[in-house]
């Protein structure tokens, strides 16, 4: 342990500040997700009494010990919103005071390290859901070195943060610039069926040719599966630049994605096909089109089963879209490309935020 480091613990600078709305103010209602963010809450809030619900303005923290030890994550915060918002009462809300020269956003930083919810799932009990009571939170201790390595750290932590908020700025209004385009080719031309532009793929991996297996998720992305194959014989070839999907349903978000990298095989239970008209369509227009909800409406109710729902080729193919100039086609995708490229720059920047700082803060305990 390093000697400028001192160990202390969160009680020696928590305050407690318990906000009510007795006023029943029209407040927006908020929670914390598994990113230690702040989001307007799902739940249905008609007719809630909010009276009980606590007041949360910039800086405060807010903290749930509940299903700690399930999660193995803290629920925990810092509101850096400038308007004033309600949480639940579930929450215990508290700032930090100076009593030991932390900054407050240092904190922050530590509160999104995995090795803090590590330490809560420790300081848990041993009930079913694993809660983490208040006075053992307080008990947890963190490392504070002096105000100005706390300042490197959060300035790291902030230069990381800027570049995710600022291409997400970026990245939300290009895209939907590119869905009010989409949107309007519908009224101003004629639609036509997609299977003209397909041709369906079934060659398999009998040669072992390819060893790299993929999957794919809703969110239209190869990924790698959860589970791996040792024979890979009799996988499905996708080729770069081929389309492939999952042919059974469980709902509308269809997984479907189009092939942009090294070839690589998936699992029978996927359809592999190509665009074999792309003088007359492009492959990003083509899958621009497929990862709208409308598709995933359309094809769930088009397939056709009974405890499982299958998305049939001719189900896919008698889908309609217009079919614009190459021109405009490519302007669309220009903008879609925009907007893709912003959003992998923040999820960039996000992620290296949780790998830098934790690795900061292990060179100043360290040094």
């Amino acid at each position: 342990m390093g000697n400028k480091v001192k160990w202390v613990k969160l009680k020696e600078f928590v305050s407690v500040f318990d906000k009510k709305n007795s006023d029943g103010k029209n407040l927006p209602v908020y929670g914390i997700n598994k990113d230690n963010e702040f989001m307007p809450t799902v739940a249905n809030m008609d007719g809630v009494d909010t009276s009980k619900y606590k007041i949360l303005s910039r800086g405060v923290f807010a903290f749930n010990g509940m299903h700690v030890g399930r999660d193995i994550a803290i629920p925990i915060g810092k509101y850096n919103f400038d308007f004033d918002a309600l949480i639940s009462p579930a929450y215990t809300t508290f700032t930090i005071n100076n009593n030991h020269d932390i900054i407050p956003d240092y904190f922050e930083v530590i509160i999104r390290v995995d090795e803090f919810d590590r330490l809560g799932w420790f300081y848990c009990d041993s009930s079913v859901r694993g809660g983490l009571d208040w006075k053992r939170f307080l008990d947890i201790q963190i490392p504070l070195p002096s105000i100005e390595e706390q300042q490197k750290v959060v300035n790291a932590w902030k230069a990381f943060r800027e570049i995710k908020e600022q291409n997400e700025a970026i990245a939300a209004p290009l895209m939907q610039v590119c869905q009010s385009y989409i949107q309007e080719l519908k009224h101003k031309y004629k639609k036509v069926e997609v299977g003209q532009f397909l041709s369906f793929n079934t060659e398999k991996n009998k040669d072992l040719e390819i060893t790299l297996e993929q999957g794919l998720n809703i969110d239209k992305q190869f990924i790698t599966p959860q589970r791996t194959n040792s024979d890979l014989s009799s996988r499905i070839k996708v080729r770069n630049g081929q389309f492939a999907y999952c042919t059974q349903l469980n709902n509308e978000n269809v997984a479907i994605a189009l092939r942009e990298g090294p070839d690589c095989v998936v699992s029978p239970v996927y359809a592999v096909f190509d665009n074999i008209r792309k003088d007359l369509v492009l492959d990003k227009y083509l899958f621009l089109w497929f990862a709208r909800p409308e598709f995933g409406r359309y094809v769930y109710w088009a397939s056709k089963g009974s405890a499982y729902e299958f998305l049939q080729q001719e189900n896919l193919c008698s889908y309609k879209i217009p079919i614009p100039s190459i021109e405009i086609q490519q302007a669309i995708v220009n903008i879609y490309n925009c907007a893709n490229e912003a959003k992998r720059i923040a999820e960039e920047a996000d992620r290296k935020s949780r790998e830098v700082c934790p690795a900061l803060i292990q060179h100043i305990i360290h040094s």
